[in-house]
């Protein structure tokens, strides 16, 4: 492994990692991501399915990725990370920081003269690349404010609203893992370029049933209103069953978020996830928002039956295959939990339903998508690169 500092604009710290290229085609992706949440896990799932045809430059901001996460991406073919600190755009005044990140992408475009560029973010969509661009959505703040706190955005989101929208305006296509969440996309920020669903794909790899054990399972963030874990802890006051939590309950600003009634794991690695899930025999994850559902996939791959929120993007996704309970009633939760606890063929007949749904979603299905998508993308890009100016004549501009 290859390990190089160059010096970005903004000081903010970067290295590359390069690993062998094996088994990649000739196409040639850029694609940013960061090692937060799920994105990171979606990007490495993704560039694995591209693999045999395309090689996958990752560009990664908001914290590095940890050493864990670099020895996992050493194991995606083709792949090459990029990390970097850049603040992420929804970060609180991350508009020094988010030009910075633009500058080095564009010093990495010029590097890697990509046919695509992948942006998995919107606000650097605005940027003068010369290859044409993908922006996918998988979050945004203001459809996650409409969703958690029930209204508008405030005032100080402003910029944000703007920036993202010139983003998702500059690219030439946009894309999305559930119609939800595109939806969602045109509302606040619309009207939109062409745009398409290309649903999340996740390899079962460590996420395989076990023997099953009387256990409520859940992950997520604990402090993210979206995940809305107060209501499980709510619903889980006088269960039969214990009900086990994985996640950080320390929110960014430092406080601690309690759970009672639960017995809390705090933040867990992928393998130790993969184990509860194998021996827990209900999954329950009564989202606000939930553009998609990744961890939701992989309970359903542990041969896990689900209870999950009923928001439209979970409908969409998991349609007869889970039982749905508004998110803030507890009580509702609370009965679904039990009639799966009291009911040993509901639980079996719905966890079979949620496996066999697992598997419409598989990395080589996402792959194709994206793949479909790259070629259009480059098909449609005419003229010898070296001859093409900028898209727009104008980028992300340095902090007002």
């Amino acid at each position: 492994m290859r390990v190089e500092t160059p010096a970005p604009n903004g000081g903010a710290e970067a290295e590359t990692l390069a690993f062998p290229l094996l088994g990649a085609g000739g196409q040639r992706v850029l694609m940013t991501a960061d090692a937060v949440g799920g994105v990171w896990t979606y990007a490495l799932d993704l560039a694995r399915g591209l693999a045999p045809h395309v090689s996958v430059s990752l560009a990664t901001m908001g914290h590095l990725p940890s050493p864990s996460q670099e020895a996992e991406a050493a194991l995606v073919p083709g792949l090459t990370l990029h990390p970097s600190s850049f603040a992420l755009e929804w970060g609180n005044d991350p508009w020094a920081d988010v030009a910075h990140a633009g500058d080095w992408l564009l010093a990495l475009e010029a590097d890697l003269r990509p046919d695509v560029v992948h942006l998995n973010g919107y606000v650097h969509g605005a940027l003068p690349w010369r290859a044409p661009v993908l922006a996918v959505g998988h979050s945004c703040v203001l459809s996650w404010w409409r969703a958690v706190q029930g209204g508008d955005a405030p005032p100080a989101w402003g910029r944000y609203a703007r920036e993202v929208r010139a983003g998702l305006q500059a690219a030439a296509l946009v894309a999305a893992p559930t119609r939800a969440m595109l939806n969602a996309l045109g509302t606040h920020y619309g009207p939109l370029p062409p745009s398409l669903v290309i649903p999340n794909g996740t390899a079962t790899g460590p996420f395989a049933p076990g023997k099953k054990e009387s256990i409520i399972f859940s992950a997520g963030r604990v402090w993210d209103e979206a995940k809305n874990m107060r209501a499980l802890a709510q619903a889980a006051r006088g269960l039969p069953w214990p009900v086990v939590v994985a996640g950080d309950a320390r929110h960014p600003d430092g406080r601690e978020e309690p759970l009672p009634h639960v017995q809390p794991l705090g933040r867990l690695g992928p393998a130790e996830v993969a184990h509860w899930m194998a021996r827990a025999a209900i999954y329950a994850l009564p989202a606000r928002y939930e553009p998609f559902g990744l961890s939701a996939l992989e309970a359903a791959q542990s041969g896990c039956a689900l209870v999950l929120g009923d928001i439209p993007s979970l409908r969409e996704v998991w349609g007869e295959a889970a039982l749905f309970v508004p998110p803030d009633d507890a009580d509702a939760l609370r009965a679904a939990l039990c009639a799966l606890i009291a009911d040993d063929n509901l639980r079996e007949h719905m966890a079979a339903r949620a496996r066999a749904r697992a598997a419409d979603y598989t990395p080589e299905r996402m792959a194709d998508g994206y793949l479909a998508a790259y070629r259009d993308l480059a098909a449609e890009d005419r003229g010898p690169r070296e001859d093409r100016g900028p898209r727009k004549d104008e980028g992300l501009k340095t902090p007002r």
